[in-house]
């Protein structure tokens, strides 16, 4: 077993060391043997001596800590003061550079206030035109021209722009109207009273959508498409008698007068499946007619074939001879000799059977027509299917007592019959 060292409080100095007498201690003796300090004193000593040459120490240094109760220097606090910091800052600019900040500054605000009057007056104007024009929604007023308050002062603007969308034409609407008027003269005292305005000139155009057309003229099922310059296709069905039957028509736009488009409809036709052709009119290629279709289907038909010679005004109007009727009657090969001729299928074909339907309602039937709808049709006059298909109208009458707006060119684009319009002379506001 080892024996334990004894550790003892005397040390050995090391080289450099320095001794240092160890204060009287209570029950020791003035002349007591000198001892080191303790190894902690050493180390305080030796941070001590490092931070002498440190010479970061005074920028790291803390300042020190205030504890409760103590006393703060006798110096008053007061709030920095960073006004004086932007005048010495402006003051050091110079003159020249002032007066371009001013200018800015100055530029700034008159430009601010003059989008301020140009947003007023637009806002003005656009209700304004809403109610002499009664319209549903305030229209679209965009003045041209900088700065305005000049013009504003002068009671006169450059240029004005004026977009109004779905006016009410007659039985259709207008898709958009728009106008630009040029030297429009303010009426009203000083420069927030604005309580009229007067147009020297305008031009603008009148967009008649097909697309609108197709919507607003919906019940009868018809599309409008543009074929050429100024000719429009309605395609779709219309319904008649509980049918629907297929309807074809062209109309040609031109202009009516100073304000007014008109359309003349011509080829409108309705078809009844592939049975006949029905064509509103009493001319001689109008009424209701069979289709090459159906003839063929009667002259294969034998039953078919002799109830038409049985009707003595489709022989008249075929002129078929007595005699080969009888033999028709008689024989099949007769029969088909007659109904396959070129001649009595062309005029088969050409016979308007309105008349002969009247007089033989069951003739229809055994065609595969309902007699129920030859009433309809005869009730569809040319003029009421002319009517549902006419895109014609008029403009709206515009405000004020004076001047005048006339239509120009009408052409048929893609998107829809497009007007060119003029005007002089207008008035909007007292």
């Amino acid at each position: 077993m080892r024996t334990p060292h004894r550790i003892s409080n005397d040390r050995v100095p090391f080289d450099g060391w320095q001794e240092e007498s160890v204060p009287e201690q209570q029950g020791g003796t003035p002349d007591a043997t000198t001892r080191y300090a303790s190894p902690y004193d050493e180390l305080a000593d030796l941070d001590d001596a490092r931070r002498a040459d440190n010479p970061l120490d005074d920028v790291l240094r803390e300042e020190p800590a205030y504890r409760h109760g103590e006393q703060w220097p006798d110096e008053e606090w007061s709030p920095p003061d960073h006004r004086g910091r932007g005048r010495r800052r402006f003051g050091s600019l110079s003159l020249a550079v002032k007066g371009v900040v001013a200018v800015l500054v100055l530029t700034a605000f008159l430009a601010l206030a003059d989008r301020w009057a140009v947003l007023y007056a637009e806002h003005r104007a656009a209700q304004q035109l809403k109610k002499e024009l009664k319209l549903t929604a305030a229209p679209e007023v965009e003045i041209e021209g900088f700065p305005f308050l000049t013009q504003l002062a002068d009671r006169r603007v450059d240029e004005l722009k004026v977009t109004v969308p779905d006016v009410a034409a007659d039985r259709i609407t207008l898709a958009k109207v728009q106008a630009t008027a040029q030297d429009v003269r303010i009426q009203g005292d000083g420069l927030t009273d604005i309580s009229g305005a007067t147009v020297d000139r305008m031009q603008g155009e009148v967009l008649l959508s097909f697309a609108d057309l197709n919507r607003e003229l919906g019940a009868s099922q018809v599309t409008f498409t543009g074929h050429g310059d100024n000719r429009v296709l309605a395609r779709g069905t219309l319904p008649v008698a509980g049918h629907d039957l297929k309807v074809r028509a062209d109309a040609r736009i031109q202009r009516l007068g100073a304000s007014g488009i008109s359309t003349d409809i011509d080829n409108m036709s309705l078809a009844i499946g592939d049975l006949a052709t029905y064509r509103p009119g009493t001319g001689a290629d109008e009424g209701l007619h069979l289709t090459p279709k159906s003839v063929a289907r009667i002259t294969a038909e034998t039953d078919k074939a002799r109830r038409l010679l049985s009707v003595p005004a489709i022989v008249h109007r075929v002129g078929v001879p007595a005699g080969a009727v009888r033999q028709a009657e008689h024989s099949d090969e007769k029969l088909s000799e007659l109904t396959g001729s070129p001649t009595f299928v062309k005029k088969l074909m050409g016979m308007n059977l309105i008349d002969i339907a009247i007089d033989n309602p069951w003739l229809l039937q055994k065609l595969g027509i309902d007699p129920d709808l030859l009433d309809g049709l005869t009730k569809l006059t040319r003029p009421e299917l002319a009517d549902r298909l006419s895109l014609a109208f008029q403009l709206p009458k515009l405000p004020g007592d004076h001047g005048y707006v006339r239509l120009r060119d009408v052409k048929v684009e893609k998107e829809g019959i497009r007007v060119d319009l003029s005007g002089a002379g207008l008035s909007v506001g007292k």
